[in-house]
C-alpha cells in the first residue's frame, strides 16, 4: 500500500483531470462526476462512502489516491464574526485563510502560495518573502476545510447558491448586516497569501473546480481573482476563464505606484488598465474591481482621487477603498477618516462607484495586508525585477 503522503491527492483534480483518470482506471466519465460531488459538494473523503461507485474502482482509488485536506495549525476567531485559520503547507511553512460572514454572504479569502514575491510595501504578506506556489489541492482545499469547519456539509450536502451582482465587493459594505451570519462559502476571492497570476498553472484548475456545477456550484460572479498587475497572465486568464476580477491599484500614477507596488515597474498603468478593459470584453464582465489602500499622506490627497477618476472614467470600473491595516515593521499610517471620506466623495463627484471597506478580522490580524502565515527558507525577491521569473508548475 502507498503511503499517504505519496498518494496523489484528488482535491486538485478538476473534471477534465477526472475524466482522464478514470479512462485509466477503466472508469466512465460519469464516475468522475460522482467523484467530484463526493469530494466537493458532499465534503466526503472516505472511498468507501462513495457507494455509486463499484468496489474494483474504491479499492483502485485507495490504492494510489486520497483526498487530504491541510492540517489546521491554529484557529482565530474575531469579535466581529470573523474567522482565520493557520494551515500546514509542509514542513516549516504555513499559509492563512479568512471567512468573512456578511449576512447570508460567506466570503472565505483564500490562498495560492506560501509567501508573495511581489513585496507591495503596505503589505505583510509581501514582506514575509517567497518561499513556493500551492498546488492546485492545497488551492481547493482550504475551500473544502472552510466548509466543514462551519458546518456547511449536511445530509445533502452543499446547494448552488444564486447568482448576484457585484461580488467584487462583497468584503466592502460599509454597514453590513451582522444578523444571521453566513455559515458556509458563498464566495471566494483570490485575496490572500501570494499573487494568484504567478501561479497561474495551478489556479486555473482551482477556478474551474470553484465554478463546476457537481463540485461548489458558485457563479463567476461569485469567485474573483485578485492581482497586482500580471498582465501577461491576465490576458490568458481572458481567454481561459470568465471569473470577476479585482486588480489592485493603490496609486494614480506610475512615479508612486512603482514604490508602493513594485511590479508596476514592468507593467505600467496604462498597459494594466488596457489590459483590464480587454479582459471585460472578453469575458462580458459587468465591471472591474479597483483595490485602493489608503495610507495617511501618501495617496489619500483629493488631487490623487481626481486623477484616479481621469484615469477610470467612462469605463466599466469601481474602486473598493481600503484604509491601510498596520503590521509590525511597516512604519505606514492608516488614513484618517476624514480623508476616506474627502477622497471616496471626489471620486463620486467625478461619476466614479467607489465604497469603503469595512475592516473586519484586525484584532486577529486576518484584515486585508496582514496575512503572514509562516514562510521559512524564504527567497527575498520582486516580480518586477529581472531576477524573478513566474514559476508555472
Amino acid at each position: 500500500m502507498v503511503s499517504v503522503s505519496k498518494k496523489k491527492n484528488l482535491l486538485g483534480y478538476d473534471l477534465d483531470a477526472l475524466n482522464a483518470l478514470m479512462a485509466e482506471l477503466g472508469g466512465k466519465p460519469f464516475h468522475a462526476r460522482q467523484l467530484l460531488k463526493w469530494m466537493h459538494a458532499r465534503g466526503v473523503n472516505d472511498f468507501d462512502v462513495m457507494t455509486d461507485l463499484s468496489k474494483a474502482l474504491r479499492e483502485k482509488l485507495k490504492t494510489h489516491y486520497s483526498i487530504s485536506p491541510p492540517r489546521v495549525l491554529e484557529r482565530f476567531n474575531s469579535q466581529d464574526g470573523t474567522r482565520k485559520w493557520l494551515l500546514q503547507a509542509g514542513a516549516l511553512q504555513a499559509i492563512e485563510m479568512v471567512f468573512i460572514p456578511e449576512g447570508k454572504r460567506g466570503t472565505l479569502c483564500i490562498s495560492s502560495q506560501v509567501g508573495c514575491a511581489l513585496d507591495c510595501s503596505f503589505c505583510s504578506t509581501g514582506a514575509q518573502g517567497f518561499n513556493r506556489n500551492l498546488n492546485t489541492a492545497e488551492i481547493v482545499s482550504q475551500v473544502w476545510l472552510a466548509n466543514h469547519e462551519l458546518g456547511a456539509y449536511g445530509d445533502e450536502g452543499l446547494v448552488a447558491v444564486p447568482d448576484e451582482e457585484d461580488v467584487a465587493e462583497d468584503t466592502s459594505a460599509e454597514d453590513p448586516n451582522e444578523e444571521g451570519l453566513a455559515t458556509r462559502v458563498t464566495n471566494v476571492v483570490f485575496m490572500g497569501m501570494g499573487e494568484p497570476l504567478a501561479n497561474y498553472r495551478q489556479v486555473l484548475p482551482a477556478l474551474n473546480i470553484l465554478t463546476c456545477d457537481y463540485a461548489y456550484m458558485l457563479s463567476r460572479r461569485r469567485v474573483t481573482v485578485s492581482t497586482s498587475g500580471l498582465v501577461p497572465q491576465l490576458k490568458k486568464l481572458g481567454a481561459d476563464s470568465n471569473v470577476a476580477l479585482a486588480v489592485s491599484l493603490h496609486a494614480p500614477d506610475d512615479q508612486l505606484r512603482d514604490q508602493l507596488v513594485p511590479i508596476n515597474r514592468k507593467h505600467p498603468i496604462k498597459e494594466l488598465l488596457e489590459q483590464c478593459w480587454t479582459y471585460l470584453a472578453e469575458t462580458s464582465g459587468r465591471s472591474i474591481t479597483f483595490e485602493y489602500t489608503l495610507i495617511d499622506g501618501v495617496n489619500d490627497q483629493p488631487s490623487q482621487a481626481k486623477e484616479l477618476a481621469a484615469l477610470l472614467k467612462g469605463h466599466p470600473a469601481k474602486v473598493n477603498l481600503i484604509p491601510f491595516n498596520p503590521f509590525p515593521g511597516n512604519d505606514f499610517q492608516r488614513s484618517k477618516a476624514k480623508a476616506i471620506r474627502a477622497f471616496r466623495d471626489v471620486l463620486h463627484k467625478h461619476d466614479i462607484r467607489a465604497t469603503v471597506r469595512k475592516t473586519r478580522g484586525d484584532d486577529i490580524d486576518a484584515a486585508c495586508g496582514q496575512l503572514a502565515g509562516q514562510v521559512s527558507d524564504r527567497v527575498k525577491v520582486r516580480l518586477g525585477s529581472k531576477q524573478f521569473t513566474v514559476v508555472s508548475a
